[in-house]
């Protein structure tokens, strides 16, 4: 007899994905180029030269969790601005979980000319250390994601694919609508619909607040954190969002949910916010209240979660600087320390 899966998804497996993680990888770094200002100036990479470490995905107590350690070292060719060749090395000593997630150190990039140092072989360099690194980090970004999408079905008995700490697609609808249904009893009579109501929890719970300043204005970070068609370019999912007091809102696909309170824009949104995962308490709701403060050339903003139980905060803030202030960073607004 097949053990529920309740039983089989509580035990420890392991996945060793390495291969397809080096040819993820590939796919996605090859041929990424940036251009300078100045006519001519462009940087390609060419290829991972070389990769070493481990990509798998573990599951233990119906969570997944990614587990990856790779050092990448690359290739690239350029053009300078005076029309020369010029080819290099970039590497890169730690690609993980925990540089990724975990936010527990910042990205090193080694950069290196292999054919020969010039001025303007130089000032390509330069310019390539300013523009290259925010689109690497986009894609290992994604790297978790795609790492729970492709295998995560190979672990888990049933249900959807999820790691701990991180927002879950939202659950299917199909069983409360069926509870919703007219049922018939054992003696033929109809039954009335099973009405359902989620109940409010009450649960002991802290605050969880965590910032960051960006290069760019006020209005705009509102509409970014608003905008139902600007949303997917941060989250690099599905989002729900009228941006109205009293109307539901749903971001990273269905893994936060909750209702939008009051949007004072350019400066300020509350919003209630529930994860969707197995280590967020069912029925309960936190608030979230967003402030954005403009200075002359920066803007600050505060995401500060009430709500959040306790044993939850350091999973919570990790959840709120790695998907909201690193997903903001990912798309190239620059951050002032």
């Amino acid at each position: 007899m097949a053990l529920p899966p309740s039983t089989a998804n509580w035990h420890w497996k392991n996945k060793n994905v390495t291969q397809w993680g080096r040819n993820w990888l590939t796919e996605e770094l090859t041929d990424l180029s940036v251009k300078g200002d100045k006519e001519g100036e462009e940087l390609t990479i060419t290829r991972i030269s070389e990769f070493e470490g481990d990509v798998e995905l573990g599951q233990r107590k119906s969570k997944l969790i990614t587990i990856y350690d790779c050092k990448v070292n690359l290739e690239w060719t350029g053009k300078t601005s005076d029309g020369s060749e010029v080819t290099g090395r970039l590497d890169i000593p730690e690609v993980s979980h925990e540089i990724t997630l975990d936010k527990s150190s910042d990205y090193q990039y080694f950069w290196s000319i292999t054919s020969g140092s010039s001025a303007a072989a130089d000032a390509l360099v330069t310019m390539a250390k300013t523009r290259v690194p925010p689109l690497l980090e986009e894609i290992f970004n994604r790297l978790p994601a795609a790492l729970i999408e492709t295998h995560g079905k190979d672990l888990k008995v049933s249900a959807e694919p999820s790691r701990s700490g991180t927002p879950t697609p939202a659950p299917s609808t199909s069983a409360s609508t069926a509870a919703a249904e007219t049922s018939v009893s054992s003696s033929g009579a109809p039954k009335p619909p099973v009405k359902n109501e989620t109940k409010k929890v009450s649960v002991n719970s802290a605050t969880v607040t965590v910032d960051a300043s960006f290069m760019a204005a006020a209005d705009d970070l509102f509409n970014l954190l608003t905008d139902e068609k600007r949303i997917p370019a941060w989250t690099r999912a599905a989002a729900q969002s009228a941006a109205k007091p009293d109307t539901v809102y749903s971001l990273f696909g269905g893994g936060v949910t909750g209702k939008y309170i009051s949007l004072d824009a350019p400066s300020k949104i509350v919003q209630t916010w529930a994860l969707q995962s197995p280590t967020w308490p069912s029925g309960h709701i936190g608030t979230l209240t967003t402030t954005l403060k403009q200075s002359s050339d920066s803007t600050k903003i505060t995401l500060s979660l009430a709500g959040v139980p306790l044993g939850m905060e350091d999973e919570i803030k990790r959840n709120l600087e790695g998907y909201y202030i690193h997903g903001l960073k990912s798309i190239g607004l620059g951050s002032v320390l």
